[in-house]
């Protein structure tokens, strides 16, 4: 039976075309998976079902949603849809979740607001759809806050709050970008499992296609806000006609031509590294007491040489960052860069030798700033910013693939991929010998993370960088890496050539991760 049957959808803000003859059905039972870049439409078409658009937004053609005609209802029809026949899981969850209400609660209150039942039973069927989230009140107390919780336990709490009602359909909104590989597929397990015992319909929504291979029955292929491709999943991979579909599928197993060179000189030398936090426990007798965010941590960088640090969130991967970077002390052992220990007294000139680009380069940027300003931050590690300041900014950007002129307009009018090579421009202005990549790819999709990788292939051979790649994405870190560290609980449990690790695991964790991580398979192992 279809659930969802979308007919020549078109969408327009203000007049603005977003959408152009959209059409795709989702049956009972049935994983639809829609993949794009950021842009493509994806998720205006998940909003325009859900008819939750932005003012001035006008829809065409049909949308039929479990025999009802969406475009056709009033609002308060609508609001009885929601949550009842359809669900959606957004993609951040704590934007999703109010940070002052428990969980329980904001479960309950999906229920409440569509039936009318007491809170006491509003808070049991709430507690059972915890449970069927694998959120057991048992294990997670209903009392609990969002900001208490992982990032995958939050999700957990958005898929409850989504199927609380047992809708017919649930669209999920890019649900696993920001998590761990085993996070994300620990969630996906979860949401093809609702699909079989419940017989619901998922339209999945995201820009990795080694995801949704994996996941769905259906592959819808946008581009520009419009459908170019369509078809059964494992088809669809080996019979791919449009040229987009095909960059997608080569972008999404890219690998970049990197530098050979023997690395040399020992650049950064991390030994016996120990972070410990000062916790208070609770209660007039629970005292003080520590917990131990990295454990014995050692390991060398050498001069042109890609190290990765991989782990799933928690392990202290970005604990250790920071005390590399010198913005936390270290209870025991040393960190030593250029020969010299890291921490208070490490001069700035050495200090501008180890930069760092984040995952997330517009929150890393004051917004009230332009391009130039931006990019020239770093200059107050020197004595005096140089005369011709504007001239390196502008020399900087042009390396990173941007435009000069970009000097003079602000952060907002970028896209993701731009703003990273904006990042990256600001990490290189003052020549450094070491670049800490901390996730810098994740949130981007495929063909502008591939892009994004080839530039920093590039770099590292016209700058001489040595590179500190912190990343959950595998397959990046399998593509750019010389040799790979793994960390688990705060401690280096394996580590070595990253071709060797990756082909020969020798612990469990190690193997775990790489288990869990999303691969393409190639055609031959399609038709096997």
């Amino acid at each position: 039976m279809t659930l969802l049957r979308i007919d020549k959808l078109d969408m327009n803000v203000h007049g603005l075309p977003i959408l152009r003859e959209v059409s795709l059905a989702v049956a009972a039972g049935q994983i639809v998976g829609v993949i794009g870049e950021s842009g493509s439409g994806k998720s205006m078409t998940a909003l325009s079902v859900m008819q939750l658009l932005p003012r001035g937004a006008h829809c065409t053609g049909r949308i039929t949603l479990a025999g009802q005609e969406v475009l056709t209802l009033s609002e308060p029809a609508l609001c009885r849809v929601r949550g009842r026949d359809a669900g959606m899981v957004f993609q951040e969850p704590m934007t999703a979740l109010n940070p002052l209400q428990t969980i329980g609660a904001q479960v309950a209150e999906t229920i409440l607001v569509h039936e009318r039942v007491t809170r006491a039973e509003a808070m049991e069927r709430a507690a059972d759809a915890l449970t069927r989230a694998e959120l057991p009140p048992g294990r997670f107390p209903m009392s609990r806050y969002p900001h208490e919780l992982s990032g995958g336990q939050r999700q957990r709490v958005v898929i409850a709050m989504a199927i609380a009602l047992r809708p017919k359909l649930l669209i999920a909104d890019e649900p696993t970008t920001a998590l761990d590989v085993i996070t994300q597929a620990e969630i996906l397990d979860l949401l093809k499992r609702l699909v079989r015992e419940e017989g619901m319909g998922l339209m999945l929504i995201s820009h990795d296609l080694a995801v949704v291979a994996d996941m769905a029955d259906e592959i819808v292929i946008m581009r520009d806000g419009e459908v170019v491709e369509s078809g059964a999943a494992g088809w669809l991979l080996d019979n791919m006609r449009h040229p987009y579909s095909r960059a997608l599928l080569a972008a999404s197993s890219h690998q970049p031509e990197r530098p050979v060179e023997a690395p040399s000189d020992v650049l950064l030398d991390v030994r016996g590294v120990v972070r410990d936090y000062a916790i208070r426990r609770k209660g007039w007798w629970g005292g003080d007491g520590a917990f131990r965010a990295v454990n014995d941590v050692s390991f060398q960088l050498r001069k042109g040489e890609s190290l990765g640090l991989v782990g799933e969130s928690g392990c202290g991967k970005s604990t250790l960052t920071r005390a590399i970077l010198g913005l936390e002390s270290v209870q025991g052992g040393e960190i030593r860069a250029f020969g010299h220990s890291v921490g208070r007294g490490f001069p700035n000139a050495l200090r501008a030798g180890i930069q760092v680009v984040f995952q997330d380069p517009y929150g890393s940027f004051n917004p009230r700033w332009k391009v130039a300003r931006l990019v020239a931050e770093p200059f107050h590690l020197m004595a005096a910013r140089p005369d011709d300041w504007r001239d390196r900014v502008a020399r900087v950007l042009t390396d990173v693939g941007m435009e000069p002129d970009a000097m003079d307009r602000y952060i907002h009018e970028f896209s993701g991929g731009q703003r990273q090579r904006i990042a990256i421009a600001r990490a290189l202005i003052l020549r450094p010998e070491i670049l800490i990549l901390d996730e810098a790819v994740s949130a981007l999709d495929v063909s502008i993370r591939a892009q994004i990788l080839d530039l920093l292939a590039r770099l590292q051979g016209e700058y001489g960088l040595s590179y500190l790649f912190i990343s959950h994405d595998l397959s990046v870190v399998q593509s750019i890496t010389d040799r790979v560290l793994v960390m688990q609980a705060g401690e280096i449990v394996e580590q070595g050539e990253t071709a060797q690790v990756f082909d020969a695991p020798q612990h469990d964790y190690t193997r775990k991760l790489i288990a869990a991580a999303p691969r393409l398979a190639t055609e031959a192992e399609r038709k096997a």
